[in-house]
């Protein structure tokens, strides 16, 4: 192990229980990479020094005394828009916000499996876009390319992942914000059925389309984090039937028939897959078919899902912007969305919601003949620092459309997703794929991931150290 990157989740958890390394220790030099990252990458909004060393030491006393837990001791990132007990949920926006009284059930999940909660990572203006940055924190930067952005709205925690500051961070992805980031910092990115990790205390994050997620180098890490954080308040009003996803790493797949899809669904705003990411997807499916899979261009009957997306994210983000302790310091595009929300938030709202069983079985029905979709994450590569955050919100809406169409419907169906990386393009950046399934189809794509990741390495490489304007070598 090494303390200039964070080992592996696993790694971690398996040096800890055999007294090979101490979680002080870890911790210790998780603390100081983050510092050192702080001025190139800013990945972080809150950093838990004081309180994550207290919990490495009562981690260290267990471990000693003979307790064994699936991550004891081990320090992971959560998102910022995750409730930690006795600290500040801001969720990207400036402003005072209370201490949270008790952590949310995610992270309460990862405290019972024995996880050392390091810290809080940046995201953008209550999750809206595919860039991390605003007058709240700042601009959180792409490891792979520092004149980039990593993404988002995860993007603080696929930073963080990326650059070996910590193994492995929680996220979550109400149109992509796990999967996008992901795909921009060659990293594992799992998006699971709504449900399979509590968004509690909110019961239904942005009325259901938003869900946690995990980040990792690897397919067992982001596995793994995934069974520890997953779970069920009982009052979530999603509660799929318990999977244990870590248990599919390793195994094999069998003979899928997987649909090659690179039409993106129906925007109102025309989408163009850039021929450099679209042939790093065409890799993958003939990486795919040399294992021997069958795989054949289709696309989903998508339909006017759209249709569906709008009414529950802006209603989402109008039921936040009502608990903002200052509506002046909120983004003006911000409050263009709630005012839109709290127009759709009636008798728009409940069709969009109804809409959902009538697209389940349309596009059920397409995974009678498939059971794997390919998709590319992104349209394009990660765009330039700056490049979306001044933007007006039509303006703004136009370029993240562009940029990320592909990644939304699946938030719809509320149905789980894994990002892959799938190479780079142009000057070093990274670019991702999809492998999207129904209801509770967790296993069978974790499986697929890591059988492309046996094949391909992709944890094997890593982003440069970080320097202004660093490019991957």
């Amino acid at each position: 192990m090494t303390p200039d990157r964070a080992a592996g989740l696993a790694e971690s958890a398996r040096a800890l229980a055999g007294g090979e390394v101490t979680s002080r220790e870890l911790v210790e030099q998780a603390l100081a990479r983050i510092e050192a990252a702080r001025p190139t990458l800013n990945a972080f909004r809150l950093v838990r020094a004081e309180a994550a060393l207290a919990e490495a030491e009562a981690a260290d006393r267990e471990l000693a005394a003979g307790v064994r837990r699936p991550l004891l001791g081990v320090p992971v990132a959560v998102k910022d828009d995750m409730d930690v007990a006795g600290e500040p949920t801001a969720f990207g926006c400036r402003g005072e916000f209370p201490p949270a009284a008790a952590d949310a059930e995610a992270v309460r999940r990862l405290r019972a499996a024995g996880v050392v909660i390091i810290g809080k990572t940046n995201t953008c203006e209550l999750g809206q876009w595919p860039f991390t940055e605003g007058p709240a924190f700042g601009e959180t930067r792409n490891p792979w390319h520092t004149g980039h952005t990593p993404g988002g709205s995860s993007g603080g925690s696929a930073a963080a992942v990326a650059a070996g500051l910590v193994p492995a961070a929680l996220g979550s992805d109400g149109a992509g914000s796990v999967r996008i980031p992901a795909s921009w910092t060659h990293l594992v990115g799992i998006k699971p059925q709504r449900g399979r990790i509590s968004t509690w205390p909110r019961g239904e994050a942005f009325h259901g389309i938003t869900v946690n997620g995990t980040l990792a180098r690897t397919v067992a890490d982001a596995a793994l984090l995934l069974d520890a954080a997953g779970g069920n308040h009982p009052r979530d009003p999603h509660r799929p039937p318990a999977l244990t996803v870590s248990q599919a790493v390793g195994r094999a797949p069998g003979r899928l028939r997987i649909a090659l899809s690179l039409k993106p669904p129906f925007t109102a705003v025309r989408a163009r897959l850039l021929p450099e990411v679209r042939a790093r997807v065409l890799e993958l499916a003939e990486q795919l078919a040399a294992a021997g899979h069958i795989v054949e261009e289709a696309d989903p009957p998508y339909g006017q899902i759209g249709l569906t997306f709008v009414p529950r994210a802006t209603a989402g983000i109008a039921d936040y912007v009502r608990e903002a302790p200052d509506l002046a310091l909120l983004d003006p595009r911000t409050r263009g969305a709630a005012r839109l929300g709290r127009l759709l938030g009636g008798a728009p709202l409940r069709a969009a919601r109804r809409a959902e069983a009538v697209l389940h079985r349309r596009i059920g029905a397409f995974f009678d003949s498939y059971d794997v979709l390919l998709t590319p994450t992104t349209a394009a590569p990660p765009p330039a620092i700056g490049a979306l955050s001044g933007l007006g919100g039509l303006a703004t809406d136009r370029a993240m459309i562009a940029a990320c169409p592909y990644a939304w419907p699946w938030n719809v169906l509320g149905w789980p997703g894994v990002n892959v990386p799938a190479g780079f393009v142009g000057e070093g950046l990274p670019v991702g794929a999809q492998l999207l399934g129904p209801a509770a189809s967790e296993p069978l794509l974790v499986s697929l991931a890591a059988q492309l990741e046996a094949e391909l390495r992709w944890h094997e490489r890593w982003p440069p150290v970080a320097e202004p304007d660093a490019r991957v070598v």
